[in-house]
């Protein structure tokens, strides 16, 4: 008898054995079918502490792409520099996937959906577009007062949204440059840069010498010091007509210089901006910059 309950008693075990070896198998299975993606996402649990979630190693996804900052992220998709969106992250204007990240460093993949203040962003290739304003259209995204404005002018250019880089006036002709990159136009207008502008002047009476050197000088416009890289005369033009390099971004400045002595500017045309010209673009026309020119912006 206790030979036959040995062997029953190996018989049970032997089956739950059999029972205990089989069910880790089909739970691996199991488990490897449930958490299996083409394209996996990385997910952070809501318990995850803020220093664990910025600390932690993400994963690659099958196409062997590690993501990219959520500042980069930002830039690329035109909003503005990396360094302001670091600004904007920890001000909670983020979110990736409907997640709110106000840690530096969070890496954006593939598949997230970006959005900044509530609206879904997307980093675009880098594009450069070049126009020949004409007079009558003013430098804005839209306007609500049904104005012509400058986006009209090159809506074609690019699919890709590109904003312009700095402003003329309404009146002012001249070369604005359009761009979706965000670190080159915060310093394109980053008054540190120096960025050189080149207007031609063409003003309601002659340019008095005594003027022209005062402004030469340098003098004050509304408790603050006006400096010009350049002024003068243009060659085989009636002393009306004016040349004014200057780097100042400050609004309408090259018109209220001349306002303050008296003279008023009758037109108005940037004929040279950041090393840019206007040769062969005829006014109210675009088009893309080369690669050189790109280059040298770059390198500013």
């Amino acid at each position: 008898m206790n030979s036959n309950k040995n062997s029953s008693r190996g018989r049970h075990q032997s089956k739950k054995n059999t029972q205990n070896t089989s069910k880790p198998g089909l739970d691996s299975k199991k488990k490897f079918a449930k958490n299996y993606r083409p394209k996996p996402i990385l997910k952070r649990s809501k318990s995850t502490s803020t220093s664990e979630a910025s600390g932690a190693k993400q994963t690659k996804t099958t196409e062997g792409n590690e993501g990219i900052r959520l500042n980069k992220y930002i830039s690329n998709s035109g909003i503005c520099s990396r360094r302001e969106a670091d600004v904007y992250i920890k001000a909670g204007s983020a979110s990736v996937n409907g997640k709110l990240i106000t840690e530096m460093g969070y890496k954006v993949m593939p598949t997230d959906v970006v959005k900044f203040d509530g609206s879904t962003i997307s980093p675009e290739k880098k594009r450069y577009v070049l126009l020949n304003k004409p007079k009558n259209f003013i430098t804005t995204m839209d306007d609500d007062r049904g104005r012509k404005t400058v986006m009209e002018l090159i809506a074609t250019a690019s699919k890709e949204r590109i904003y312009p880089v700095g402003r003329l006036d309404r009146n002012t002709t001249g070369l604005l440059l359009f761009t979706n990159d965000g670190e080159l136009a915060k310093k394109l207008t980053h008054p540190k840069h120096n960025i050189q502008k080149l207007y031609h002047a063409s003003l309601d009476k002659k340019l008095a010498m005594r003027d022209l050197q005062k402004i030469a000088e340098g003098f004050i416009l509304d408790e603050k010091r006006v400096l010009v890289d350049e002024i003068s005369y243009i060659q085989n033009q009636p002393k009306s007509e004016v040349g004014v390099k200057i780097h100042s971004g400050r609004n309408r400045i090259v018109r209220r210089i001349f306002e303050h002595f008296d003279y008023s500017v009758v037109k108005l045309d940037r004929v040279i901006f950041a090393g840019l010209t206007k040769k062969d673009l005829p006014r109210g026309h675009w088009r893309h910059l080369t690669e050189l020119e790109v280059s040298n912006l770059m390198m500013l």
